[in-house]
């Protein structure tokens, strides 16, 4: 399954240098573990985000596994210390090969 759904963020705009600031992430996704049946009885394949990555100027700074493990419409919080103004970059990558990605600005004052 190709992720469709446009990812949402939240960053802050803007931040004073050293502070640290927290990130939400939220992407809509069926993650299908590969374990329930359809209603002829066929297995459903397994279509899962396995990969999520958060890159700061290019560098990146927070990456995640996903499992089968992981509920649909996965959620993701961490935190950055805030040093130079720049761009997030952040990536989902599904088992087929697709990748969805968005992107927010930080202003550091």
């Amino acid at each position: 399954m190709a992720i469709k759904s446009k990812p949402r963020v939240k960053v802050p705009s803007e931040a004073k240098a050293g502070e640290i600031v927290e990130i939400k992430t939220l992407i809509s996704h069926e993650m299908e573990t590969g374990q329930r049946k359809d209603s002829t009885g066929k297995t459903i394949p397994r279509a899962i985000i396995n990969k999520f990555t958060a890159s700061f100027n290019g560098k990146t700074f927070f990456e995640a596994d996903w499992f089968t493990s992981v509920s649909a419409n996965p959620y993701q919080a961490f935190f950055y210390k805030a040093s130079e103004s720049g761009e997030f970059t952040f990536t989902w990558k599904d088992d087929d090969g697709s990748e969805q990605t968005a992107s927010a600005k930080l202003t550091v004052a």
